[in-house]
């Protein structure tokens, strides 16, 4: 979908500023109401806003320890696997993956000891060969979509204009 520099000022907006109402976001853009809302119903429609719900933490719900766990899963019971993991409420993400691994788990814990026994509970599930773990020290660059939008925004205001950053991606 085509992203324009006006959708890349609504997106902008809306990721600085998530609390402020529809009103406020078409006064600071200057543009009406209508064509603001309508804007926002197309980026809903096309899948780029996917959510308006708040951020949680892990870390402040009492889960502080991240953890990257790999599943080799026997082939032809993703589904299977994926559908059980959805079960399990320290799973907060689960991607199908090419390389070591058939998929990549997002896991919270909170502690150490906790996370060996969510590891556990995952080992045994029908389907799951092995596992590896990877426990995060310290996250170092934040989910953020910002730039992203930013290089969007760029190369939807012509050429000439860099649509990347520095590595010329």
């Amino acid at each position: 979908m085509a992203v324009d520099v006006l959708d890349t000022r609504i997106l902008r907006l809306l990721i600085e500023q998530p609390r402020t109402s529809v009103r406020e976001y078409a006064r600071v853009l200057g543009v009406a109401r209508g064509t603001l809302q309508a804007r926002l119903d197309r980026l809903e429609r096309d899948g780029v806003i996917t959510g308006t719900g708040p951020s949680l933490s892990p870390a402040a719900l009492g889960h502080p320890v991240l953890a990257f766990v790999h599943l080799e899963v026997t082939q032809g019971h993703l589904d299977e696997v994926g559908a059980a993991l959805a079960a399990v409420p320290q799973i907060i993400e689960v991607f199908s993956t090419t390389g070591g691994g058939d998929l990549l788990t997002r896991v919270v814990a909170r502690d150490n000891s906790h996370l060996e026994d969510v590891i556990q509970q995952l080992i045994q599930l029908p389907g799951v060969v092995r596992t590896r773990t990877e426990v995060a020290l310290r996250e170092r660059v934040p989910h953020r979509v910002l730039p992203l939008v930013e290089a969007v925004g760029r190369a939807a205001d012509g050429p000439g204009r860099p649509a990347s950053g520095m590595l010329g991606t």
